[in-house]
């Protein structure tokens, strides 16, 4: 008989939800990186994405109990971020709209935590940065997962309980939406 090894993820996730803080905390040391870079990535705001990022860990530590191990702790975790950035970007509409001038000071931000890891996302043609704000939450979320993160079609479908088809017209129509606002744009 053998054994197989049981990944640190797993053995961390196993003594968190036994209610050991110190796993959690080797969870959160070992995921916040991705976790602030998607949230900066969907929201466009350092500074919410920080708010982001930390509630994503808040509301992890509460259903932790009721994570069944079905997905990898990181797909879960990002699942959380991804709805807890939802969340934060309506409520970020309905009281101020995203300056498109605040991505200089998200790139210098998001280097201060991730350095060097954004940046080739963050110095976006103004014109992009714009196209990208003014998308639906869901558009945004399809394509930054799919063309900055570089997720497959089944993993966002998984991480947004929809299916692939569903991301893959979700992402179809996004691009579409994109081509339109940027057709004028000289490049």
């Amino acid at each position: 008989m053998s054994l197989h090894p049981v990944e640190p993820d797993k053995l961390w996730v196993i003594a968190a939800r036994g209610g050991d803080r110190d796993a959690f905390r080797m969870l959160v040391e070992q995921n916040q990186r991705d976790v602030y870079t998607l949230a900066v990535r969907l929201v466009s705001d350092c500074h919410l994405a920080e708010d982001v990022a930390q509630e994503t860990f808040v509301r992890a530590w509460r259903a932790l109990p009721n994570f069944r191990g079905d997905s990898a702790f990181s797909t879960w975790l990002y699942r959380i971020t991804v709805n807890t950035a939802w969340t934060h970007r309506g409520r970020q509409k309905r009281h101020r709209h995203a300056d498109i001038d605040d991505v200089p000071a998200i790139a210098d931000e998001t280097r201060r935590h991730n350095p060097g890891h954004l940046d080739e996302t963050l110095h976006l043609p103004e014109a992009l940065g714009e196209a990208l704000n003014s998308l639906s939450a869901e558009q945004r979320m399809v394509v930054v997962l799919k063309d900055v993160e570089g997720w497959s079609h089944s993993e966002i479908a998984e991480l947004l309980d929809i299916t692939t088809g569903a991301a893959k017209v979700r992402l179809h129509r996004a691009r579409r939406r994109l081509r339109t606002l940027l057709a004028d744009v000289d490049w």
